[in-house]
């Protein structure tokens, strides 16, 4: 898994600090990193509008016009996934950024092994973190929690998302997304995807969403689409095959 990181200080010596610790961290743990750097929370913001899929963020307080706490706060309105590491050389914002379920709060001068062990964490709950689909469509990244997606249909060359929100044209092949989407979906007729999590029941010929859709499906997938709704119920509720 590749770890993408950014990293937000208005100071260019703490900015390269950082950097070769995250560096030196990602090979002596062997977890590959993207980073990018940025001096204020305004930039950030104006790239993170069209870059979405940072997964750890490693942020100063004491930032310009908008400090760190507050760029976190702002991160947290649609984002719970980033996983916010503070490094400052200020402990009275401690108590604000646990309220933003910061991973750590760091005080400069850095010591390595702890900055290891917090990244450690952030690394692990990235992993654990809610499941996206990043879609990239003409030089723009968006992110669709998985589990607001209740199925997809398909149109020659495009997918078409149907979500919580609404409707999500996706330029793709149905095989790729598939992949990318995992085992959570299951292929119910050639042109539909379903979501497991949002399948209410299953007939002969429909598959039925929690939002009373009704998705067509091929006679010849009633057993595979079965098999894979138990399956999945069953391993969701810690079920083995011998209960």
């Amino acid at each position: 898994m590749l770890y993408k990181i950014a990293i937000c200080d208005d100071d260019p010596v703490d900015q390269e600090l950082v950097t070769g610790l995250l560096r030196e961290w990602s090979e002596t743990t062997g977890r590959p990193v993207s980073l990018q750097t940025f001096a204020s929370a305004e930039q950030f913001l104006f790239h993170y509008a069209e870059e979405k899929d940072y997964q750890i963020l490693v942020l100063d307080i004491e930032m310009g016009k908008m400090n760190g706490v507050e760029l976190a706060k702002k991160l947290r309105q649609d984002n719970t996934g980033l996983q916010l590491l503070f490094v400052t050389g200020f402990p009275d914002f401690i108590a604000e950024g646990y309220e933003v379920d910061a991973v750590h709060y760091l005080m400069k001068p850095l010591e390595k092994e702890k900055f290891f062990r917090a990244m450690n964490k952030a690394a692990e709950r990235s992993s654990e973190a809610e499941p996206v689909l990043l879609l990239e469509e003409g030089g723009e990244v968006s992110r669709i929690a998985l589990k607001e997606i209740f199925y997809v249909e398909v149109f020659s060359h495009s997918c078409v998302l149907h979500t919580k929100e609404g409707t999500v044209e996706y330029r793709t092949a149905i095989g790729r997304l598939s992949e990318e989407l995992g085992e959570g979906f299951v292929r119910v007729h050639r042109s539909y995807l379903v979501n497991l999590e949002r399948i209410r029941r299953i007939t002969k010929t429909d598959v039925i969403l929690e939002n009373g859709e009704a998705v067509p499906l091929a006679r010849r997938k009633y057993n595979e689409v079965n098999l894979a709704f138990i399956t999945y119920y069953k391993g969701r509720l810690g079920i083995n095959e011998n209960n």
